[in-house]
């Protein structure tokens, strides 16, 4: 384990999501200098998605590997000036790659190099790692909604 530098109960003041779709449990280093941040995911036996993904095969599905890389990136946004609560949505998944399964029992890195942030829209790159081998990665790009749109 790498030493923390956010804990999940900061995470969860950071951003909206909660158990059971809360995918980041650390923050182990953050660099916005150079646009870059890495989290953790401990992947247990005991998570809700090996009970049908799959029950004798237990893989953490690629689409939750990618849900893991967007909180990590929505840590970083809301650490930047002028962000704070606002909420960002998903407006692209590009070039989109798994590369190896994660079972339980893996420590998944989620390391995200951001590429564009603006007022409302931002771009980065996410890599998912388990011993330093890549599981996923991808191109990530978000929208902030104009103010009311979300309710």
């Amino acid at each position: 384990m790498s030493e923390i530098v956010l804990t999940t109960a900061q995470i969860m003041k950071l951003i909206p999501h909660r158990w059971p779709v809360l995918m980041v449990d650390r923050i182990v280093e953050y660099d916005p200098a150079r646009g870059y941040i890495r989290g953790e995911k401990a992947v247990t036996a005991t998570e809700w998605f090996f009970q049908g993904h799959f029950p004798q095969l237990p893989v953490m599905p690629g689409v939750l590997q990618v849900e893991a890389l967007a909180q990590t990136m929505a840590v970083y946004v809301a650490q930047q000036e002028g962000f704070g609560d606002r909420i960002g949505l998903f407006a692209a998944i590009d070039e989109c790659r798994f590369k190896r399964v994660v079972v339980p029992g893996d420590v998944v890195s989620l390391e995200v190099t951001m590429a564009k942030l603006g007022g409302r829209f931002g771009r980065g790159h996410g890599v998912a790692k388990v011993d330093g081998e890549v599981a996923c990665e991808a191109d990530l790009s978000f929208i902030i909604p104009r103010e009311g749109v979300l309710g």
